[in-house]
């Protein structure tokens, strides 16, 4: 069940229910073709993800801290890819509208439905709080320093390179160091996640549908 801090506001409700749509409006045209320098506070609610397939190439996993607006931290791992293809991918994030007389609220989200098309997303960092899946890495290195991460999803940012701000994290202090795992191409299949924020390039949702529920929980959140 997703957590909701403090009195929800139908404005932010609208904007935390679509964080992997909202996502792609924020990162903006400037950083679509380059690596993604994009920092924003968390909202505070969890969200689920689950998918059949993911398929992701250049992979890297190290830890962060996500902060909310209201400057509350959030430890994470945060996934990154280079590039994914995600097959029928589902996401779901709960809201308590009780105040509004509604009850909780959960939006779920469809895409890459359709044999052959796949979701499709260019730098694309996770920031997880759970994960359950059956993977298979290629070259894999685990306990790599995460200051020594390459590619496209995990370079350029300060305070520490190759640890990101990953969605709205503050990666970690200055000079630190940190245990991550990398891998030139990661296969995983039926994946549950909760996450805190999704960032990407590009995300390219195809066959895009959206819905509102009444309730929480089974038939309504992805898992």
């Amino acid at each position: 069940m997703s957590k909701t801090y403090g009195k929800t506001r139908w404005k932010r409700f609208a904007l935390v229910m679509v964080p992997s749509v909202a996502a792609t409006a924020m990162v903006g045209v400037s950083i679509a073709n380059s690596a993604l320098a994009a920092s924003f506070s968390i909202s505070g609610q969890q969200f689920k993800v689950s998918t059949d397939q993911l398929h992701g190439t250049n992979f890297a996993q190290f830890g962060s801290v996500d902060i909310e607006a209201n400057g509350k931290p959030h430890p994470v791992a945060v996934s990154a890819f280079d590039h994914a293809d995600i097959t029928n991918l589902c996401q779901s994030v709960v809201t308590d509208l009780t105040g509004f007389g509604l009850g909780k609220i959960t939006l779920q989200l469809h895409a890459g439905t359709e044999a052959g098309k796949p979701v499709q997303a260019d730098n694309l960092l996770i920031d997880l709080e759970q994960l359950k899946a059956d993977a298979t890495f290629t070259d894999i290195n685990i306990g790599q320093d995460a200051s020594t991460l390459s590619g496209s999803a995990t370079q350029g940012w300060t305070p520490h390179p190759g640890v990101t701000k990953a969605g709205g994290g503050a990666g970690l202090p200055s000079g630190a160091t940190g245990f991550a795992q990398a891998a030139k191409k990661a296969d995983l299949s039926g994946v549950q996640q909760v996450a805190r924020a999704t960032s990407a390039g590009t995300f390219k949702l195809n066959g895009l549908s959206l819905a509102l529920k009444s309730g929480d929980g089974a038939g309504n959140e992805c898992f």
